[in-house]
């Protein structure tokens, strides 16, 4: 079996070379322990392989697509590891729920949950979508039982549903009085030869988390500074007995990276970096989400006062990060540190036209027995429902963004909100926005026939939002459309473009001072008034202002609607009668400059 390592060691190591090379047999080295952690990120809810390659090399240089994720192979995968390890920790950086496949988010993902109590995962992060379904929801999630918290049923497999038998933590996550909402903070002691060695787990998700998702979910709490908590609570945890300090943080980074395996942190950029460069120089290993980037970085060739080791595991459970780490059990510190990505290979990928076999370069993990059993239970009561044909595509319909920000399938998600509302019954929306950030799945129809099934649409929008039609006047629009600029996390480096239906156009121009970006808005051709009122169709995610856009909470005359689902399968079924919905390529949205 092929395995890349990457070792980084301290001065420590050099120590024991001249120690070694001395006159007196009777010295002996420091007695050592190697601890592993397991690290994975923004799993999702694919139980099933997502149907995603990863692109890396042999150790030939050969450039392979390797077929990766199911959660069943992932267990494996632990499981071979652990076996390697008799010092071993299983952790997320968040996101391990949340915008997932049907076969999780039909059941509340009480199904993850359960897959990952049966992977032995010792701490999970809360990430931004761990609160889609609301702080109370969460809890549940934590704690187990049957109370009914969403437009979802819960328990409908499990009962009663068990809850996670690992502590999320959510650091930096308040309530009114100051308390952490869950559990803050973890240790795991390891023992070899009379040593015992503490690891302190710090888990917290970004600061931003309130803007991305419903206001009313996270009511009463507040997300405070992500470094400051963290440093804060290294005091504690080394007073309780921890040696090596672990940060897990739904907080990530892009690199510009040379292959799976490179550690050069090579124009490494990102929000987690502010983050980095505050955080205390007791932090050992920061193991990083929310970006879906795999990644390795000795962060000390970034910043040298920070000699820590940062790393990603991309996204879907595809990719495992396994961490190594060389602790002197005199002095009780880190003198090595090492980092390698193991690719997640279980079953090639065959999907219509799309074809990846094996590579036998690789690990090629066996299903694991009791996730695969209670994947398939969870398949079996979904199944019929997911393969209901719903429509037909002319061609596939992806989220890709264009240069203005539109994605097709984006602009046939609005399109749908608009043909849900449009009547006057409904709240006779006259145009309608969707967010980007929740077309969460690519619409591929199968190659002969041209259908999508009702799981696909699921998986397209998988939150359970409800449409509402609120009227706002033409000034509100333009204000609202700035935002997409200048609110929040949102800037002209990073904008959030919502996506818009046919009908309604207009123009933004970068070079503009914040205000006055945005020009030309028409409805039908015919400019829209400052003045003048519209009826507008949205989903209660953004109508509650979710992505910064606050504007969209001045809203008034509101009418509620279905789910945002039901929506999307009647307008394809709708537009799909007796022939292939053709796709809405055409740009709605200009970009002057």
């Amino acid at each position: 079996m092929t395995m890349h390592r990457l070792i980084w060691s301290g001065s420590a190591c050099l120590a024991l070379l001249l120690a070694g090379c001395g006159g007196n047999s009777n010295t002996r080295a420091p007695a050592e322990m190697e601890i592993a952690l397991l690290g994975l990120n923004d799993f999702h809810g694919n139980l099933e392989p997502p149907g995603l390659a990863i692109s890396t090399s042999n150790q030939a240089g050969q450039k392979l697509a390797v077929p990766a994720g199911g959660a069943a192979y992932l267990a494996s995968a632990i499981a071979e590891r652990r076996a390697a390890h008799p010092h071993i920790a299983v952790v997320t950086a968040g996101d391990m729920v949340g915008a997932s496949p049907m076969v999780s988010s039909l059941f509340l993902d009480e199904p993850t949950v359960e897959t990952f109590n049966l992977m032995g995962v010792d701490f999970s992060a809360t990430g931004n979508h761990e609160y889609d379904q609301g702080a109370q929801e969460l809890l549940r999630l934590q704690n187990g039982g049957c109370e009914k918290f969403t437009s979802k049923e819960p328990c409908q497999i499990s009962k009663p549903f068990k809850g996670a038998q690992f502590p999320f933590l959510a650091a930096n996550t308040l309530r009114s009085d100051g308390s952490s909402l869950l559990q803050s903070s973890g240790l795991k002691f390891f023992e070899q030869d009379g040593a015992r060695i503490g690891v302190g787990f710090i888990g917290m998700t970004l600061k931003a988390t309130p803007h991305m998702v419903r206001p009313s979910g996270v009511a009463g709490l507040t997300f405070a500074d992500e470094a400051a908590t963290a440093n804060a609570l290294i005091p504690a945890l080394r007073a309780q007995g921890a040696d090596v300090i672990v940060v897990l943080i739904h907080e990530g980074g892009y690199a510009a990276s040379s292959g799976l395996q490179d550690d050069s942190c090579a124009g490494l950029s990102g929000d987690i970096l502010p983050i980095l460069d505050r955080l205390s120089t007791e932090v050992d290993v920061v193991i990083s989400g929310h970006t879906h980037q795999a990644y390795l970085c000795d962060y000390q060739r970034v910043n040298p006062a920070k000699p820590f080791l940062l790393t990603s595991a991309g996204k879907y459970g595809t990719v495992l990060t396994e961490v190594l780490l060389k602790v002197d059990t005199g002095t009780r510190k880190v003198t090595g540190k090492s980092a390698q990505q193991i690719i997640v290979q279980g079953e090639p990928i065959s999907a219509g036209s799309t074809a990846i076999p094996l590579q036998p370069d690789f690990p090629v993990f066996a299903a694991d027995s009791a996730v695969k059993q209670l994947v398939s239970r969870y398949q079996n009561a979904v199944a019929p429902l997911s393969a209901k044909p719903s429509g037909m595509l002319a061609a596939a319909a992806t989220r890709q963004l264009s240069a203005t920000g539109e994605s097709v399938l984006g602009r046939i998600v609005a399109d749908s909100v608009l043909h849900a509302t449009r009547e006057p019954a409904s709240g006779g929306a006259q145009l309608a926005f969707m967010n980007s950030g929740g077309v969460r799945a690519d619409l591929i129809p199968t190659a002969d026939t041209g259908v999508v099934t009702y799981g696909q649409l699921y998986s397209v929008q998988p939150f359970g939002n409800t449409l509402v039609v609120m009227t706002y006047t033409g000034a509100q629009l333009h204000r609202l459309l700035e935002q997409q600029f200048a609110s929040g996390s949102n800037t002209v480096a990073t904008p959030r473009i919502l996506q818009v239906t046919e009908g309604f156009r207009y123009e933004f121009d970068l070079s503009q001072p914040q205000g006055q970006r945005i020009r030309n808005m028409r409805l039908n051709g015919e400019p829209i008034q400052a003045a003048q009122t519209y009826r507008v169709g949205l989903q209660s995610y953004l109508g509650s202002g979710g992505d910064n856009f606050s504007v969209f909470t001045e809203g008034v005359d509101v009418t509620g609607g279905m789910l945002d689902l039901d929506a999307l399968v009647d307008y394809i079924r709708d537009q799909s009668r007796g022939q292939a919905m053709p796709l809405p390529t055409a740009d709605r949205i200009v970009r002057v400059r």
